[in-house]
């Protein structure tokens, strides 16, 4: 996958399969490209080059004239859409619905159910969060943290075979990250995280994405472990680059050498 914003290229690269149970990490620094590629995967932005697979099934694109790119069949993206759920930094809240159908419409929306079934798995996911006693509260009225629990339970209500998490512990306390880390413990989908939490990396993740302005690597194990892989692949790396110096200047030296001993002649092979 490729995705360029002007002259910056953001994503370079990015090859990325995921199986039914799988939760990975996606590690970089900022302006790495981490938030723009789980919305690349759920077609919030659109990538540049590439192409997005949910269960096998290819979202078709197609070209316009102007050489930008879209999704060239709406209602399969939405049918797709159905199948992912994405929690964001900013929450994305409907502000003119209270907390509890924050949650029912997307689940009403998502798995047609009923209006009650809907009102009742919504006070559910609400009481797993603890967020029960807020179900007629409007999104304003709550403090960051608790509207990022109430994210997460819309996201989780909806039952998506992808999750996808853009900083879900900001703006949570120690108390609500326990709450979040339960919550997600239990899911079963495919899980892309993007969290600097190392409680949350450690302890959910099996996989760590390392992005890179060159690409990205994928690696085994949760956080601490892909880390500590990935410096010891840069202290290797940084030793040959070191010893390919060393030789160069070697070389140089011995050439130096030869071109200034009198009488020495050096031929096009190298030979006196």
């Amino acid at each position: 996958m490729h995705k360029a914003f002007g002259s910056h290229q953001v994503l370079n690269g990015i090859d990325l399969a995921a199986h039914t149970g799988d939760v990975i990490s996606i590690i970089g620094s900022s302006g790495s490209g981490k938030s723009t590629l789980l919305r690349c995967i759920n077609l919030l932005e659109t990538p540049d080059a590439g192409e997005v697979r949910v269960h096998g099934e290819l979202i078709r694109m197609k070209t316009r004239r102007d050489g930008s790119r879209e999704a060239a069949d709406r209602k399969q993206l939405q049918r797709l859409r159905t199948r992912l759920s994405m929690v964001f930094q900013g929450f994305n809240l409907w502000p003119h619905l209270s907390v509890r159908d924050n949650i029912a419409i997307a689940v009403r929306k998502v798995q047609k159910s009923s209006a009650a079934e809907a009102r009742d798995l919504a006070e559910a996911m609400l009481a797993k969060v603890h967020m029960a006693e807020k179900a007629d509260v409007m999104p304003g009225q709550l403090s960051g943290g608790q509207q990022q629990r109430v994210a997460l339970a819309r996201s989780l209500a909806t039952s998506p075979d992808l999750l996808l998490l853009d900083e879900p512990t900001n703006h949570l306390d120690a108390v609500a990250q326990d709450l979040l880390y339960d919550a997600l413990s239990t899911f079963r989908g495919v899980g892309l995280l993007v969290s600097h939490d190392r409680k949350l990396l450690d302890g959910l993740c099996h996989q760590c994405l390392f992005v890179e302005p060159q690409g990205a690597i994928l690696r085994p194990g949760n956080y601490s472990h892909g880390l500590q892989q990935a410096k010891k692949d840069e202290t290797a790396a940084q030793k040959q680059r070191t010893r390919a110096k060393q030789d160069f200047m070697r070389l140089k030296r011995e050439a130096t050498r030869r071109r200034d001993s009198p009488g020495a002649s050096i031929s096009p092979g190298g030979s006196r």
